[in-house]
This record gives C-alpha cells, structure tokens and sequence, in this order.
C-alpha cells in the first residue's frame, strides 16, 4: 500500500510542535513521548486507524489507548489534527482547569479519548478489556452474511507501563485468549523518569511477551516506513497471537541537549521551542502551526473515514433487517451497559427467599446475580480463579476462552489488578454490563483499579466475599480487617454489606441502578440468619432500605428511641438479639451502605437517626474509625483495630468482641 511519506513526516513534525507549544505556554507536561512517538501518531491517525471523528463512539471504530498517559499532548495533537472536536484553542487550554484536554486523558472528557489512562500499565489491561469486548461482541453478534463488528484496538505504552507488574498480568491473559486483534506499541526509548531503562531492566521484552503467547517485532519507531510496515501486517495477520511492536524511539527527538536522556521526559526542555521547531522545519516565529498542506491531508482523510464509515453503515442496517432477535439483544445490553436497571425491575427478576432461608450471603447473592443475568444477555462475570468460592458464576452463561469468544464467564487467574483494569475497559467499551470476584481480603491487589473506575465512572461491580475474620482458620491473612474501610474512603465507590438474603437482593439492585460509578459488594462466607423472624421489616421493605443505605430494623419504641445499635452485614443479626434483651426503647438500624446513607436527604437521615438520641452503639466485624459519623462523642463503637488469629470463625468472632453479651453490655454503659 502506498503511503504520502513526505507529507506524513510533515503532520509528524507537526504534532511535535502543538506538543512543544502547549506544554511550553503551561510551563507543564511531559513531552517525552509527544515528541518521540510523532511518526507512530502520524501512521496512526493519518493512516491506518479504522475511525470517523464525525461519530467518534461508532461501535465499529478502531480503538486507541494511550497507556502512557502522562503522554496527552500525543493524543490531543492528533486528535486535532485527524479532525475531532478538538479545536485549536482546547489544544491552547491544555492542563487548564474546566479544558477538555486535562493534564492526562480523561473518559468523557474529550471526543476520541476511549479511557482515563495516567497510573502506568493500566492502559494495558484496559486494552485488553476493549480486546475482549470485541471479541464477545463479534462472537454474538456477526453472521456469515454480516460482520458489523471487526475492530482492532491499539495501545501505547512507554517503559514505565511495561514494568508495572499488571502489564505482564493482561498480557498473560491476551495470549491465553488469544486476542489477535490486540496491537500494543512498546515506546522503548531507554529512558525511564529517573535514569535510562537499564538500570533498572534487563529483561528480554519479545521474549518474556513471546512465551505468553505474542508475536514480537522490533522497528525504528522513528522511521515512517518500518512503522507502517510493523502496524499494517500486525492489523492484517489474525494467527490468534496478540501483537507486539517494540518501536525503538528517541525520548523528546528534536530538542537540543533534552533528546535522548532523562531530562527529555518532563517539560524543562519546552523553553527551547524556537530550537526544536528549527529542527523540526517548522516556523521559528509562529506557535502553533499546522500547514495547510496537512490540513488538507488530514481533511482527504477524514472524508475517507467517513466514507468508510457509510459503508460499514450499510451493511450494519442489513444486519439489523436480518437480525431483528440480536438488533434487540445488542440495545438492551448497551441501554444496560449505560443506564443500568431500574430498582423495581431489578427486584422483579430476583425471586424472594424461602422464609427462614440461612445462607451465606455470596450464595443468596449469586441467587440474585444469576437471576439477573439470566434476564439480561449483555450482562458478563469474571473472577481471579475464585468462581468455586465467591460464587458469582453464570450457571447459563458458559466460559469466554479462545476457543468459545461468545461465553459470559471470563476466568483471569490469580491476577486481581489486570482483572479490575480489564474489566474497566470492558466497561468503558460500552456494550457490556460486567463484575470482578475475588476475596474482599485480596482486593487491594486491584485497588489501583478500582479507583481508577470510580474517577471515570464505570458501573462496574466487585464481588469480594470472605468478608470478615469469620474466615477463621485460615487466619489473619485472610481476615479483613482494614479492607472495607479502606474501601469506603474511595470517591464515588458504593461500598454494601448485606446482613442477609434480601438485603443481598438489594445490594445488587444498588450495583445494577449504578451508571455512574463502580459498587463493591462485600459478602460472608459463612451462613447467616434471615432477618425475617428476628425484625418486622417484610422482605421488600429491606431491599428498598438497602437502597437507601440504612433502613429501621427493629423499632418497638412509641417515640423516640432510647438507644441506637447500628451495624451492618453479619452483625445486624447480633444487634437484633441484644435489643430483644434489652428492651423496648433500644432501635436497631441496618446500615448496608453508608455511602448512599450519606447521600439521603437530611430527613430521612434523622428519621432513621434521630439527633435527640445521642446513646448510639456501631457494631461491625472491622476497623472501627468510620463509624464516629454515626455515634457522634457520646457514643460508642464496637469494632476490631487488630488482626484476628487462626481459629474457627465462631470463636474469632466471639472473642474479639462480635458476640450478643458484648454489645448488651457495650450498650448498657452508654
């Protein structure tokens, strides 16, 4: 295929000057990679990416993944210039505050962005997360006469995002799966922030990528020629092996004295933009240039995009006439992807329990969760190989594997951190609902990523079982203790801990009504009494008080209550037989979720915890801190601020204070 050299190295050169231009007027950036990759953005985005910015969140669209985040004015010079509502003056207010091109990418933010990308190596695994949604979706969805789905996806990253241990966890499950339409371009500049790559790397990339079942290949990222050729055979050959590019660049190519070393990596060499712009043939004079032969380049090309884009049109409406069944399956399970589900719908798909049901919350919680897939086709399951404990899979969903692209349960392996970043860009792919199983104790192994999804909004759902030190006689190791605390201090997460079978019903009804954000459900392992014979509240009525994060579960006083016991999860089953001893006067209130308590209207708030009733006790199987909101200075908590021990679960719990005589006594002080 022919490629206009002359003028790619033109647009190349180019985007090395918005680059140098905006972080130079900000006195702010890195301009590292802008500079180093420009050829590799030309190819990209002048070239070779199947994309129409005129519609830029087209299902069938190439998708590109800045992993190296740090890195924006790469994607916002070429965003701009590939034709994108990306104006010169939103390249002008780069890192300004209210700007659609932020210090790093942001989801939402700006047209063409396909992810929130800046913690290093998350852009990785979110690729393999968009790898795997096209796969799933080209499994369900094309037929022999129609194939609407064929993207590829592209991602960049530096040294920084290869030497993250998540790298190497999503690349592990890429090759197992055999993503052949994942690309990854490795920026192996030989420079990391600090010193040049191998003083900290010695390791033989292609190979290490190779034996997890890649193809490798080694270019000059500089020279337009081998980097067309490199991504042109790796966008073509589909041998069930995910490609990597290696593409050797030069860190800040055209800045004297910055090119080439670890000081090209930030902004200080932006002040010689006069230099560089020499260098690069630009004007010296003028800041922000772009020639109107590339403006006229690029524009033939987005009219080519568009064209393409028209035609793909075509054939998808021929689709949608053969295919009414899936036209339908595929808008339900975007709708349910973007919008969620209504509580009462929810709730409807969810059968109630038997009375006097016992079970261990991630049981009836997989009772709920298979209730609702089975309802909902676009809904999909992974887990960190924990299936068989957490409980969440898909009874009718079969397995996603290599050899069977249309299955909902996905199995990732011991790797938390690349399953929460994958599952991230299965969300921000927006054609799938998706959950993450892994035990509540372990998921700080993906905590990078989970915060990752509550700044950008992902509806992502994690069940985290074994929630508590009733784990027992695995021991301390496997105890939270600090784990749902830690959750809960994360913006925007939804953090529920059901006390039974219809408060789990409700905990998925809060993780279902989400769009705007992830929600962590934390469940036990060990079998707990239903609340039904213990408190009034029927069983609708404690999944709509699970949806408003604390709800009366006991309330006997004709006035205003006595005392206070507040807990949540296995506790709120305590808390109800010590009210029973002592007296009428004492509320009990189940608190699943202070993050949606929190967000209650005020009156709601008091009619659930009066002010006048100060003599307020928190109980709950964990660290204590949070609680104080609650109890105020004159009340007290019953929580744990130690680390269990190896025992049964019983008797941990008994003896570190989670047990009837305990809070009696606690309350009685108050």
């Amino acid at each position: 295929m022919h490629m206009n050299t002359e003028i790619l190295q033109k647009a190349a050169n180019e985007a090395r000057g918005l680059a140098i231009d905006a972080i130079f007027d900000k006195a702010s950036g890195h301009m590292g990679l802008p500079l180093g990759c420009a050829e590799i953005g030309a190819v990209l985005y002048g070239e070779l990416l199947n994309i129409n910015p005129a519609e830029p969140r087209w299902l069938n669209r190439d998708r590109f993944v800045l992993s190296g985040g740090h890195g924006s004015m790469f994607l916002y010079a070429w965003l701009h210039l590939s034709g994108y509502d990306v104006t010169l003056d939103d390249v002008k207010a780069f890192r300004s505050k209210g700007s659609n091109t932020p210090g790093h990418p942001e989801f939402r933010c700006c047209p063409g962005v396909e992810c929130t990308t800046g913690p290093l190596g998350q852009g990785i695994a979110n690729a393999v997360g968009f790898a795997i949604s096209a796969k799933h979706a080209a499994a369900r969805y094309n037929t022999p006469e129609h194939e609407i789905f064929t993207q590829n996806v592209y991602c960049l990253a530096g040294d920084g995002c290869i030497q993250e241990g998540i790298s190497r966890e999503a690349a592990a499950i890429a090759g197992c799966l055999k993503l052949d339409n994942l690309v990854l371009i490795y920026d192996a500049n030989g420079i990391t922030l600090d010193a040049p790559v191998e003083v900290t790397q010695v390791d033989d990339i292609a190979a290490a990528f190779t034996a997890q079942g890649w193809d490798a290949v080694t270019i000059d990222g500089n020279d337009l020629q081998e980097v067309h050729t490199a991504l042109r055979t790796a966008r073509l050959e589909k041998n069930g092996r995910p490609k990597l590019i290696i593409a050797k660049t030069t860190i800040a190519k055209g800045v004297p004295g910055f090119e080439g070393t670890t000081k090209g990596h930030g902004e200080g060499g932006a002040k010689l933009w006069a230099e560089a712009h020499a260098n690069w043939g630009l004007p010296t004079d003028e800041r922000y240039y772009v020639s109107p032969e590339v403006r006229e380049y690029m524009a033939g090309v987005k009219a080519e995009r568009e064209a393409s884009y028209r035609q793909w049109k075509e054939v998808y409406e021929a689709w949608c006439t053969a295919n009414p069944d899936k036209v339908v399956e595929l808008a339900e399970g975007i709708d349910l992807a973007a919008n969620g589900l209504k509580p009462d719908k929810c709730s409807a798909l969810i059968p109630f329990f038997a009375e006097g049901a016992k079970l261990a919350t991630r049981a009836s919680g997989a009772d709920a969760e298979n209730a609702i897939a089975d309802a909902c086709p676009g809904f999909l399951s992974t887990s960190a190989d924990l299936f068989s404990s957490n409980k969440n899979y898909l009874k009718n969903g079969s397995d996603f594997s290599a050899q069977n692209y249309a299955g909902r349960n996905f199995w990732f392996g011991i790797r938390e951190h690349a399953m929460g970043a994958i599952c991230n860009g299965i969300a921000y792919d927006g054609l799938f609902r998706v959950s993450a199983g892994t035990f509540c104790v372990f998921v700080d192994y993906m905590r990078a990523s989970i915060r990752v999804a509550a700044l950008a909004e992902l509806p992502v759902t994690y069940v985290l079982t074994h929630d508590s030190v009733a784990v027992g006689e695995d021991g301390p190791t496997h105890q939270p203790i600090e784990t749902v605390t830690g959750l809960r201090v994360i913006p925007n997460l939804d953090v529920v801990r059901p006390a039974d079978e219809e408060e789990a019903a409700g905990a998925w009804m809060c993780a279902m009504e989400r769009k705007d954000g992830p929600t962590a459900l934390i469940l036990t392992r060990q079998n707990v009494p239903s609340l039904t014979a213990s408190c009034p509240i029927c069983a609708e009525a404690r999944r709509m008080g699970t949806l408003k994060g604390a709800y009366i579960a006991r309330h006997e006083e004709t006035e205003q209550p006595g005392r206070i016991i507040i807990a949540s999860g296995s506790e709120v089953y305590l808390a109800l037989e010590a009210a029973k001893e002592l007296g009428p006067d004492v509320r009990v209130v189940s608190m699943p979720s202070m993050w949606r308590f929190n967000r209650q209207e005020k009156a709601y708030q008091d009619s659930i915890l009066p002010p006048s009733c100060t003599r307020r006790l928190a109980v709950e199987a964990g660290k204590s801190d949070l609680w104080y909101r609650y109890v105020g200075t004159q009340g007290a908590i019953i929580g744990i601020d130690t680390f269990g021990f190896s025992a049964p679960g019983d008797r941990v719990l008994y003896d570190l204070g989670m047990n009837v005589p305990n809070i009696v006594a606690q309350a009685q002080k108050l």
